[in-house]
This record gives C-alpha cells, structure tokens and sequence, in this order.
C-alpha cells in the first residue's frame, strides 16, 4: 500500500477542520440574510451561484495556501489550481446551493484531500445542523468527534439510499434506476446535496448513494468519510484532466455494495 503521507495527513486534518469551521460560519451568515442575495443561474436553469458560494470558495482557498502553499487546490467556482507536491485539495464551497437559496438546510461545506489521487482526508460541515463530519486515511471518521462505524446487517431492503440527479443525465436513465431500486426491494430519498449524503452513508443514515454523473468537488470529502467508517466507494478517475469532468459515483455501507453495483451496471 503506498504511504499517503503518513504523519502529515493528522496536521491536514486538523487544518481541514478548522478550515471547514469557519467556511460554515460564514456560509451560515449568508444563508440567515439569503433574501439579500443576487443567484444567477448556470448552464441549466436549475444550477445555481451566489455571491456566498464564491467567497465562501475564497476563503478556503487563502486558508490552505496560507499552509501548505504548494499543494493543487480543485473548486467548483474557480476550477484547478496545479500544485508541486502530491497533494490536491477539491472543495465545494457550498454543496447544495439550490437548497441553500430556497432556505432549505440541506447543503454543507466539502473539503476534501488527494494524495496522488486518492482521498486521504475528508471534512463535510453541515451547519444547519451543526454537523461536523470529519476523516482521514487509517484514522476513522467522526460526527462531531463521535466515531462512526457502518452496520454490515444494514441492505438497500431495511434502509434508504440517496440518489443523485442533473442535467447530464437524461429523464429516462433517472427514471430507470429509480425503478431498478424500487423493483430490488429498495427506496430512496433526495435532498439536494451529494456530499452531504455521502455523509449520511457514512454516518449510517442511508445504506448508500448513487449518482450517474458527479463532480469530483461533490464526492471526494464524502468518499473518504465512507471508506473510514467501514464502507465501500466506485473509484473516481483522477489522471490528467479526468479529475475536471464528471464521473459516476457509488458510496455503500458493506451489505449494499453488491445491490448497489448492479443497479449502478458497475
């Protein structure tokens, strides 16, 4: 197993944590006073940005440089930033901007880490809820420091997985996996956020989640979450430019793995 960078991963972490502390604080500010806001729209009517999802960016941005200079930085709003180490931080400043305009509380903060193209660390804020996800390679994961370890007798049939949907998927494929799930014994729920359903994988609310078309931004916190608290993630493709476009994404707790993948055709 190759060393993805040892000691170092607990100071980015810790880093990781703060970072996501005080990007919730001040995405939390801009959600209490939302009716201020300009949202302009993006490729699809239902893709949304605020001013709060950009400053909000900013802020993780100069928070990482200020400490580890050399790494790549991924955003969503502001695309790629190469770097000279190994390291690659993919942030979404704010997953879940539809809710977050429309004064829903499903939306979180995303900070995740790759070490030569593996999540190493990840960090979910949900501040709505006061929720702190927080993990690292061969360190576990937390909700608010609480230890997070997924329950192998939980399957698609005894509890809810989180489904994904966008314009890059066509109305038809959506309807058929829908189906699929429903048709193996399952259900589903939706509610505006990937990351922080992957989250909720982890945490063992839902059995797992399934995405047609995701961005490495939404996923790459998420993943890390559910493989340290005992799950199973479809690897994302990271090499050259791979790591900029959308992938298929499938997190499960172990006794939805094989269910999921088929429903997936993974």
């Amino acid at each position: 197993m190759a060393d993805h960078g040892g000691a170092d991963l607990k100071a980015r972490l810790v880093r990781a944590e703060e970072i996501a502390r005080v990007a919730g604080a001040l995405a939390l500010d801009y959600f209490n006073r939302r009716e201020t806001l300009v949202v302009e729209t993006k490729r699809d009517l239902q893709d949304v940005v605020s001013i709060a999802d950009r400053e909000v960016e900013n802020l993780i941005r100069s928070r990482v440089r200020q400490v580890y200079p050399n790494d790549g930085i991924l955003g969503e709003e502001y695309g790629l930033e190469t770097g000279t180490s190994e390291f690659t931080w993919v942030i979404d400043p704010i997953d879940g901007t539809s809710p977050f305009v429309n004064g829903m509380p499903n939306w979180c903060v995303s900070i995740g880490l790759l070490h030569q193209g593996v999540p190493v660390v990840g960090v979910i804020s949900a501040p709505c809820h006061k929720e702190l996800y927080a993990a690292a390679l061969g360190m576990g994961a937390t909700l608010n420091g609480k230890t997070l370890v997924l329950n192998d007798a939980r399957n698609i049939r005894n509890a809810v997985t989180g489904i994904g949907a966008n314009n890059y998927v066509k109305p038809a494929f959506v309807a058929k996996m829908v189906e699929n799930l429903l048709e193996a014994g399952g259900n589903f729920i939706r509610n505006g956020s990937g990351a922080l359903m992957l989250a909720y994988v982890a945490a063992g609310r839902l059995v797992g989640y399934y995405e047609p078309h995701m961005h490495a931004w939404d996923c790459m916190a998420g993943y890390c979450l559910v493989k340290e608290a005992g799950g199973f993630y479809h690897p994302f493709p990271t090499d050259g430019d791979k790591l900029t476009k959308g992938a298929v994404v499938l997190a499960a707790a172990p006794g939805a793995i094989d269910d999921l993948k088929k429903i997936a055709g993974l």
